[in-house]
């Protein structure tokens, strides 16, 4: 029976196509991060921004860089959708997903016991067939982390809600796995360097407070702005009910501190959620 193969949508795009150049790119973004301090304690979850490499690599480095001699059995990637929009949750329900730097399994089993058991979570082709946001979190994962399965969520609906109930199927499903939770978000979009900034901070201090309420609720109030901020709701609530009682933010820039324009910048951010 044939595989089901989620190809690569953006390499050569986003990041190198090329293996080689690829290898390269990711070893000079994590030597870059290497004298960071890590967190101590377990990682159970990170946050990581899903930009071109060439803007945000650094930071989803100051991310990776936490998981150093770290292993895992299973790999949960949220990330928002960009390209279509539904209620609830995707899952990419079997087979592999692929990068230049080869295949990574998808637990099927659990996949499909959430596909089963819980409403929230569907299978939506489309969402996952371009969508970046969870592409980029890949190569990363696959040169700091030993063999490990991918669960594959593109979160449609990004509302307090939603993420309650895909925390209610996901909990139960992962409470005795060895499991690392990844959310997948940028900060603010197009403000000048000094609005991101200061847009950017309430993120910040909502996340270093471990406070996913407080982040939705300035999201919502629009005292900041996150596309992924379902999939950071999700991914924090969660590790809090795996154990993770603490949150770091490692790094952050936006992309005026990468190119030099302020005018009109993205904000990026890495942090770790740990116990």
């Amino acid at each position: 029976m044939a595989v089901l193969v989620r190809k690569p949508a953006v390499a050569g795009a986003f990041y190198p196509a090329d293996p080689e150049v690829l290898r390269r790119d990711l070893a000079d973004y994590l030597q870059s991060v290497a004298g960071m301090e890590r967190v101590s304690g377990s990682v159970i979850g990170l946050i990581s921004p899903h930009a071109g490499y060439m803007y945000s690599g650094r930071v989803a480095a100051a991310a990776y860089h936490q998981l150093a001699g770290a292993e895992y059995d299973y790999v949960l990637v949220v990330s928002p959708s960009h390209h279509v929009y539904f209620q609830g949750a995707s899952l990419y329900p079997a087979g592999v997903y692929q990068t230049p730097l080869g295949m990574i399994p998808v637990a099927e089993n659990l996949v499909q016991q959430l596909l089963d058991d819980y409403s929230v979570f569907h299978h939506v082709p489309q969402a996952h067939s371009r969508e970046h946001a969870l592409e980029v979190q890949l190569p990363f994962l696959q040169v700091v982390l030993p063999e490990f399965s991918l669960i594959p969520v593109v979160m449609g609906s990004q509302d307090w809600e939603t993420a309650s109930m895909m925390v209610d199927g996901l909990a139960g499903l992962l409470a005795d796995k060895k499991v690392l939770l990844v959310a997948s978000s940028d900060l603010s979009h197009y403000h000048s360097y000094d609005e991101a900034v200061s847009l950017d901070s309430n993120i910040l201090e909502a996340v270093n407070n471990n406070d996913a309420r407080k982040l939705w609720d300035v999201v919502a109030g629009g005292q900041a702005e996150a596309c992924g901020a379902g999939p950071m709701m999700v991914v924090m609530r969660l590790a809090a009910q795996l154990g993770a009682a603490r949150a770091k933010v490692v790094a952050y820039q936006n992309s005026g501190d990468v190119t030099g324009d302020r005018s009109q910048v993205v904000g990026y951010m890495a942090a770790a959620i740990y116990r």
